[in-house]
């Protein structure tokens, strides 16, 4: 519990300092902004400071920091470190320079970010790349809360129906009719979920792995977890450390902020938060699967169940390991109710399934946005903004179809979208990094981090079974030969960039 304390007070230290060196980077000023310069009572809207942050909390997070944090922990100790230092250096400065980028652009996408700074090729592949990921998130978040859904009242396609109905309203109602309303009150239920579980965990105070016990090995040894600690850690704990998904969202509130100053606490402030989410439930994990803490939430029917297998791993009778048994919703839901009662069972069920449909919904308005954008079209009205979302809902509603057919499938294609947001996360903070060279500021705030986040998506690239699956030593010489590469590129590149005027 050590380690976790210690991770929270950095959380806190890195935002009231760190937090402050990327905005004296930056540099906020007092120019209007592009909910004032562009209000059109549909995506450039003024919206209340606080309310902007709840919407920006959520659209980034839903289950992505409770999920990837229960399963990131499967590694050990060393999880702690990724999430704090990743969100300090790492996630919290990509998303507020994005964030800030996008508001110093009008309120523009990641993609058309990506083509100002990193070239017309670059775009139209961001384009396609963005578009296809926000779509798959959309389906995937159709699915499965409706599964979910049915066991507890209703038909399954119901559900799925009134889901995409849900996506409709978000995708082409003004943003403050749904999203302005709905998303802040389950980002407040989330909060006072983390914060519940937080207080119990702390009451408890458990006997947890700390740091210093060893960073390595532990998924191996005790959960027959057989993949590289790197890069599969920094891919696994996306949300909540690093993830290129949220730069897809942060143009929506790009679009409501009355004042670029509020872009410290509303941008960097909610990943901080979500970091936050994230080590509540890291530390979760570690009890649950390093201190046998799945002894005492389940029943002693499923206890039962369990006993050391041969290789010294505990496995259930009918063969599977506990990761295997206990995925990351089993825990949530395992824990909520056992520590919280009734309570704790009404908000797993708002985070295993409001979430991702809150995700899903703010996918779908990121792809409408996307595509306006790239077509260079007005859509002013309900019409045309239901006409434009056609192809977007069409292209979803046949990824569900097939995920229905082919349930197995898709999350093999799952794995794609997890470093799909981490490949997302390193050409932003190429694209930060260029926008500072060419403003003459500190580039290194940007250029390590996009460094570091290349590398592992191109070893992960290299060495995932669901990808090539070379051998370790062989992708990691590979990924350090591609790192390089970029790397070169951007000092030849460095005295042209640094020549050129800012274009704000």
């Amino acid at each position: 519990m050590i380690t976790f304390a210690l991770s929270v007070v950095a959380l806190f230290v890195g935002y009231l300092l760190y937090g402050r060196v990327a905005e004296r980077v930056f540099g906020p000023d007092d120019r209007p902004t592009p909910a004032i310069r562009k209000a059109d009572g549909m995506d450039y809207i003024v919206l209340p400071s606080w309310r902007i942050f709840m919407i920006q909390f959520l659209n980034i997070a839903g289950t992505g920091p409770i999920f990837g944090a229960i399963m990131g922990m499967w590694f050990g100790p060393a999880a702690y470190l990724w999430i704090v230092f990743g969100c300090i250096f790492g996630g919290a400065v990509h998303d507020y320079v994005s964030g800030m980028l996008s508001m110093r652009h009008d309120g523009c996408g990641q993609a058309e970010l990506t083509g100002l700074y990193l070239g017309p090729l670059a775009r139209q592949a961001m384009i396609l790349f963005t578009m296809m990921m926000m779509v798959l998130v959309g389906a995937f978040f159709v699915y499965c809360p409706a599964i979910i859904l049915s066991g507890i009242w209703g038909d399954k396609m119901v559900w799925v129906a009134i889901i995409f109905v849900y996506y409709i309203a978000t995708t082409i109602m003004p943003i403050d009719k749904v999203i302005g309303k709905v998303y802040p009150v389950f980002a407040l239920s989330m909060l006072f979920m983390v914060i519940a579980i937080g207080v119990v965990l702390a009451i408890k105070h458990p006997v947890l792995p700390e740091v210093w016990d060893g960073l390595s090995g532990w998924g191996e040894q005790r959960l027959g977890l057989h993949q590289p600690l790197f890069p599969a850690l920094f891919v696994t704990i996306a949300c909540g450390a690093v993830s290129g998904f949220h730069a897809t969202q942060s143009p929506m509130m790009a679009r409501c902020m009355k004042s670029e100053r509020q872009g410290r606490p509303i941008f960097y402030g909610a990943m901080v938060t979500e970091g936050l989410v994230a080590l509540v439930w890291a530390s979760i994990s570690s009890y649950f699967f390093f201190a046998d803490g799945w002894r005492e939430v389940c029943s002693p029917e499923v206890v039962s169940q369990f006993q050391a297998a041969a290789d010294g791993l505990v496995r259930h009778a009918d063969g599977r390991s506990l990761i295997q048994f206990f995925d990351a919703p089993t825990v949530v839901t395992t824990v909520c109710a056992s520590w919280l009662g009734l309570t704790g069972s009404i908000l797993a069920l708002l985070g295993v399934v409001a979430a991702p449909i809150t995700t899903g919904g703010s996918s779908f308005r990121s792809a409408r946005l996307i595509l306006t954008e790239a077509l260079g079209l007005q859509t002013t009205t309900a019409r045309s903004r239901l006409l434009l979302s056609i192809p977007v809902f069409a292209a979803g509603i046949a990824l569900l179809a097939w995920q229905i057919g082919n349930p197995s499938g898709f999350s093999t294609v799952w794995q794609y979208v997890a470093w799909g947001t981490q490949l997302m996360a390193a050409v932003t903070l190429w694209v930060c990094t260029v926008y500072f060279v060419r403003e003459h500021k500190c580039y290194w705030l940007t250029l390590i981090p996009a460094i570091f986040m290349t590398m592992v998506v191109t070893d992960f690239f290299f060495v995932s079974p669901t990808i090539l699956g070379m051998s370790q030593t062989l992708s990691l010489a590979l990924a350090a030969v591609v790192t390089l590469t970029c790397i070169i590129l951007f000092m030849q590149k460095f005295k042209h960039l640094a020549s050129l005027s800012g274009n704000e």
